[in-house]
């Protein structure tokens, strides 16, 4: 089997790449994909009572880059949607990242007026400030109301999630989540929100579907590298699996979903509601929220952390810390030695989590490389 470019992985990253490549270089890609579907972690489906899901956990596209929606807007059309969570704290469904409404709802009047003043004397109005930092502000009644987010908010969450303490990760995960000195109660803020019209899925579908493009679904590329003849190569995929664990394994998080239907027309009031205290789950999340779809009954995602083991669950989270960065760092010569034959991008090819729209700017950023010989 002969091609000029083999890609190892069709999620955001390969499919962005394999479209580039075949359309605007007219050179011939074969993807090969482990797993039975294209998408990667996007991937949504109809299940048995017709609601649209989303296998691996709930996927809102958000960006301020009008590139990469101009790009992804020429295969799909959007729904618009702005995520809004809840988490449930002291028995109260307050609006996380936490914001001036959940002081009101979980504080006297008085003493939430007091706090959205203090706020507003040491920060600007609409910034956000990472909980960690908000901990080490120099006034007595912040530090408090640091505190209080923290043990309530972020703590329970993030070791369940992790199993790690917020301190003993890099500083870019607990920036995830920050205080919003706002009272905008949407999750993200960026210019450009929404989800493909007809699924994910079908944007797919979309980004493939090019004569210069041929797919391999379940199928492993090491069962059929030696059988492929490619000018170069593009992997997606872990990068400690693709060197043989030369030098150990790099740690991830991975996640379990226990899929549940309910003879209701709304299980809850929001896509998604967190628990970060009770309970061993750390989110539940609605799906006919995100896709407005009208159909009997609906179907929630219950969302539980686990630890990744090779060969039983999937890799989701790089787990970020310094002594994982490390050994990344590691792989990284073993990447700069076999390039430019071999390229590697993507969430596990470069150990870096990304949103969706990071996956993709990442893959244009590759292509441009490619396409001006570098």
């Amino acid at each position: 089997m002969k091609t000029d470019w083999l890609i190892v992985g069709a999620g955001f990253t390969g499919s962005v790449l394999a479209e580039r490549i075949a359309s605007q270089l007219g050179q011939k890609v074969l993807v090969v994909e482990s797993r039975n579907h294209i998408g990667g972690n996007a991937y949504d489906y109809h299940d048995e009572h017709g609601i649209l899901v989303h296998r691996y956990g709930p996927h809102i596209f958000h960006t301020n880059d009008e590139g990469i929606w101009s790009y992804l807007s020429r295969f799909t059309r959007w729904r618009p949607y702005y995520h809004r969570v809840l988490a449930m704290v002291d028995g109260h469904a307050v609006p996380v990242p936490f914001n001036f409404n959940s002081i009101a709802a979980l504080f006297p009047p008085e003493r939430a007026r007091q706090l959205e003043r203090l706020l507003l004397e040491r920060f600007d109005y609409g910034s956000k400030t990472p909980i960690l930092q908000l901990r080490e502000a120099e006034d007595p009644a912040l530090r408090e109301l640091a505190d209080f987010i923290y043990d309530k908010v972020f703590l329970g969450y993030t070791v369940k999630q992790w199993e790690m303490k917020p301190e003993e990760l890099a500083p870019s995960v607990t920036a995830r989540i920050p205080f919003h000195l706002s009272r905008d109660d949407r999750y993200f803020q960026d210019r450009y929100q929404g989800l493909p019209q007809e699924g994910y899925t079908r944007l797919f579908e979309r980004l493939l579907d090019h004569p210069n493009i041929r797919l391999m679904l379940n199928t492993d590329y090491h069962d059929v590298v030696e059988e492929i003849e490619f000018e170069r190569m593009i992997y997606t995929g872990p990068v400690d699996v693709f060197f043989d664990f030369i030098h150990g394994e790099l740690p991830y998080r991975s996640l379990r979903f226990e899929m549940q239907h309910h003879a209701v027309e709304q299980y809850q009031s929001v896509a998604q509601m967190n628990y970060p205290n009770e309970y061993p789950w750390t989110r539940i999340s609605e799906f006919k929220h995100l896709t407005g779809q009208s159909a009997p009954g609906t179907t929630v995602a219950v969302e539980y952390p686990q630890p990744f083991v090779r060969g039983k669950n999937d890799p989701y989270y790089p787990i970020p810390c310094e002594a994982n960065a490390q050994l990344f760092r590691r792989y990284q010569k073993e990447i700069d030695d076999v390039a430019p034959k071999i390229l590697f991008a993507g969430r596990l090819a470069d150990y870096r989590y990304y949103n969706m729209d990071q996956a993709v700017g990442r893959a244009l950023a590759l292509f441009r490389r490619i396409s001006e010989g570098r």
